[in-house]
């Protein structure tokens, strides 16, 4: 029987949770220990709240390691005690420096969630949706110093559907990418690790972590571009708008992806709420309808187009209301 992988897990949100119950379960894992950043406040209370990883971590009863970098020797030297084969990350959010990458005796991994050296950075998933590509994937990449630029072991590409979100894709990914894994952990268990192929760094591109401003939506641009951007920031920072309807004050209201409509005449200014059709919000994009099933005033809960509408909309024939981007102290 072959010896199992000595491994130290670096991750921190959801992603690396469920690449770490695969390893977990994975017969050929040692789990030394798990490393996640800091415990960050979260909700309304602003209640300091432990990252998915270190939640699974525990579950497990393995031990977790919560450090802000690798600067100092004493947490170098920490990490060196576990005596790993491997390190292994998955959206860790911390750049390991080559002092740290050193230290396991075989090798240091990342499952990295997309086809590199296209959008190197934090937010693969995210912006790969906003930019409209129609395929993404999950990359396996030897650690180096800088910024997802390794060397490839294993690619895998991944559709991406009309209606996938930022949350649809972020779960097939992360089921893709540990399946991927682990095919190069049983290669590296066997002694027989995979070829490795070095990036081309002239085709790299960077995608830039989210802030909430990348959630504001401006009507001015077409609709196909529109429904990239709401479905890329789905479920954060979300697609947020302010509604300017007669006889109310702004709303700021936060808008669920929908599908492209038809084409609008030309005078319809971008941003009109046109009224309802086929149960959605028709609002007037630069060259077509976009149609939102649903939205949450801020505030408030969820609701369909249609009982929004009903609620708040003009109350005379021949009315119509406004959604143009937030204004940053409206957003809750």
């Amino acid at each position: 029987m072959r010896p199992k992988l000595r491994i130290v897990f670096m991750g921190t949100p959801e992603f690396a949770a469920i690449v770490l119950r695969r390893l977990i379960a994975w017969e050929g894992a040692d789990l030394a220990a798990v490393y996640c950043r800091e415990d960050k406040p979260a909700g309304r209370g602003h209640k300091l709240t432990p990252p998915p990883a270190k939640l699974t971590a525990l579950e497990y009863g393995l031990p977790v390691q919560q450090v802000k970098n690798f600067t100092h020797e004493e947490s170098r030297a920490a990490l060196a005690a576990f005596r790993p084969d491997l390190l292994v990350t998955a959206a860790y959010g911390l750049i390991l420096p080559q002092a740290v990458l050193d230290i396991p005796r075989l090798d240091a991994l990342n499952v990295h969630a997309s086809l590199l050296p296209r959008y190197r950075g934090a937010a693969p998933i995210q912006r790969a949706i906003m930019n409209g590509e129609s395929a993404t994937g999950i990359t396996i990449m030897r650690m180096e110093a800088d910024l997802d630029a390794g060397p490839v072991l294993r690619q895998r590409a991944l559709a991406i559907g009309a209606s996938d979100t930022a949350a649809t894709l972020h779960d097939e990914l992360a089921h893709l990418g540990v399946g991927l894994l682990l095919e190069v952990l049983d290669a590296c268990r066997k002694g027989e690790p995979p070829a490795a192929i070095l990036q081309n760094n002239a085709l790299a591109t960077y995608a830039a972590r989210l802030e909430k401003h990348d959630g504001y939506i401006d009507w001015r641009y077409p609709a196909h571009v529109i429904h990239a951007r709401i479905r890329g920031v789905t479920p954060w920072p979300g697609a947020w708008a302010t509604a300017l309807l007669p006889w109310r004050e702004p709303l700021s209201v936060l808008l669920m992806p929908g599908h492209i409509g038809p084409v609008l005449p030309e005078d319809v200014p971008p941003g009109t709420i046109v009224g309802t059709m086929e149960h959605c919000l028709a609002v007037a994009c630069a060259d077509r309808c976009y149609y939102i099933p649903k939205l949450r005033v801020s505030g408030r809960q969820s609701m369909d187009a249609v009982s929004f509408w009903n609620g708040y909309g003009p109350r005379h024939a021949g009315e119509h209301g406004r959604l143009c981007p937030p204004a940053p102290r409206n957003l809750q």
